[in-house]
């Protein structure tokens, strides 16, 4: 059985990404200190609100460098919501500092009608990846969020989703995901793309014409995260 540690740092519900990775046939546990991340096979990382708090918190309890240490040496990463735009260098929300794993900032969305973006809407996929295998470009998901990450390299970007203007709603860099919508809370299809991570984690998945690798071209150096 695939062992996920879901990353507790105070930002968000627990409860039902849990439930929902239960449901797709993984192993739980929460990490609250980076020994929590030994011994799991991927990490996932939820959250919702501000980037800045965020931050602080993963720092307070050494989250951050183990992560980023984790995930350099290859560990599978999952962020939703708030734990794919942590994955950027900076937020212009608050000006944080983030995790640095992908280059590009953290703005919010061009040209929204209305703010926060709250509810169903669509992702379109812009390229095939074994994360959304088996989602047709359309598929609707649940979205809760002002702020939209914004990758210097185009190629990361997996799906998009217009909300007055387009952003990334999916993004993949060798075994580096994020979602921006939340799959735990997106019905059968949500649950699907949950499934599709445990067999990249498994190394049952691979795109066609992409082998799944870690994602060292696009990572900062651990020791020069802040």
């Amino acid at each position: 059985m695939t062992r996920i540690a879901i990353v507790d740092y105070g930002a968000g519900n627990m409860v039902s990404i849990e439930q929902a990775l239960e449901r797709v046939g993984a192993q739980v546990t929460m990490a609250r200190r980076p020994a929590d991340l030994a011994g799991v096979d991927a990490i996932v990382v939820p959250g919702v609100g501000a980037s800045g708090p965020a931050m602080a918190r993963l720092r307070k309890l050494g989250l951050d460098e183990a992560i980023s240490r984790a995930v350099t040496e290859g560990m599978p990463y999952l962020g939703i919501c708030l734990g794919l735009q942590l994955l950027f260098d900076t937020s212009e929300e608050d000006g944080a500092a983030m995790l640095g794993l992908v280059p590009g900032v953290v703005s919010a969305i061009p040209g929204a009608p209305r703010l926060p973006h709250i509810g169903w809407n669509q992702f379109e996929t812009v390229r095939a990846h074994p994360l959304v295998r088996g989602l047709v470009s359309g598929t609707a998901a649940y979205f809760v969020h002002s702020y939209a990450g914004a990758p210097l390299d185009p190629s990361v970007v997996v799906a998009e989703t217009e909300h007055g203007g387009r952003f990334p709603s999916v993004i993949a860099s060798g075994r580096l995901m994020g979602v921006q919508f939340h799959p735990e809370r997106s019905g059968d299809d949500g649950l699907r793309l949950l499934r599709n991570f445990l067999s990249i984690v498994a190394g049952r998945a691979t795109a066609a014409g992409e082998t799944i690798v870690p994602a060292e071209p696009l990572m900062r150096a651990s020791a020069a995260i802040s």
